[in-house]
């Protein structure tokens, strides 16, 4: 980590100790850890429950965050694709994505379990329901953010549909294509929890639930805290693959911008 780098996040950092800071004199200041545990508590029970917490419920959790994400992708640029290339289809629905959103998860997820049992399928199917949503709108507003002008060139050039989406539309939409990634890697992660927290046999939130009843505070925030962790490293992780596949385009941008000049 250079000093750039560095000194850009010293803000956050400043902050987020400041915070802990806080926390923690008001925790021991309350002396009820079974209420509000402070972080060194916390950072000592996941210490002492590092191996359920690790090897059992984390890689749980993850498989339901990574199995949602890619059908959350898979689904949110199909109904994106689908909307952009037909103005009946978006009509159609652009008001039942919305309103598949004014269903609170909470509501779902315990008859998603009652359809798909304890498995995996119904956190995913929780997870899915708060993911797709803002993939879908997010990669429909790229596309709408295309000037015109530039569709309306390609065309007069002779570009087919084809050759229109791969060599305009889908470079153009890159940017909120990671946009939309690094918003619902944290709700994906949420849907996961929310799902195991109503019903499941391993997760995270199944062991903070678990942890609560028997009024355990600093056992139901260490799995807490491992999935804050885990949703901020795949979102750096989302932000550096951005950071590198914009690059690439940039560069190829330029060696074109430059073969058509050395041509004319």
């Amino acid at each position: 980590m250079n000093r750039k780098t560095i000194r850009r996040q010293l803000p956050s950092l400043l902050l987020t100790a400041l915070f802990l800071l806080a926390w923690e004199l008001l925790a021991r200041r309350m002396n009820a850890a079974y209420i509000l545990p402070s972080p060194t508590q916390i950072l000592r029970r996941i210490y002492e429950l590092r191996k359920p917490l690790l090897l059992v419920h984390l890689p749980a959790t993850m498989a339901v965050v990574a199995v949602s994400l890619l059908l959350s992708l898979l689904l949110g640029i199909f109904l994106a694709i689908l909307m952009d290339q037909s103005k009946t289809a978006e009509r159609a629905l652009y008001p039942l994505l919305v309103a598949s959103q004014t269903i609170p998860t909470t509501a779902l997820a315990p008859l998603f379990v009652l359809w798909l049992g304890y498995g995996i399928w119904s956190k995913v199917l929780a997870a899915v329901l708060m993911t797709f949503f803002p993939i879908a709108v997010t990669l429909s507003d790229g596309f709408r953010a295309i000037p015109p002008e530039m569709t309306e060139l390609m065309q007069t050039l002779g570009a087919t549909r084809w050759q229109l989406f791969w060599k305009l539309k889908l470079p153009a939409v890159l940017p909120s294509f990671f946009t939309a990634i690094r918003m619902a890697i944290p709700l994906s992660v949420i849907g996961a929890a929310i799902g195991e927290w109503l019903g499941a046999q391993a997760g995270l939130g199944y062991f903070s639930r678990r942890m609560m009843t028997q009024l355990d505070g600093a056992g139901v925030f260490a799995p807490i805290v491992l999935l804050s962790v885990a949703a901020m490293l795949l979102t750096a992780l989302a932000r550096q693959i951005e950071t590198r596949a914009l690059r690439f385009r940039n560069h190829q941008d330029s060696d074109r911008e430059e073969t058509r000049r050395r041509d004319s």
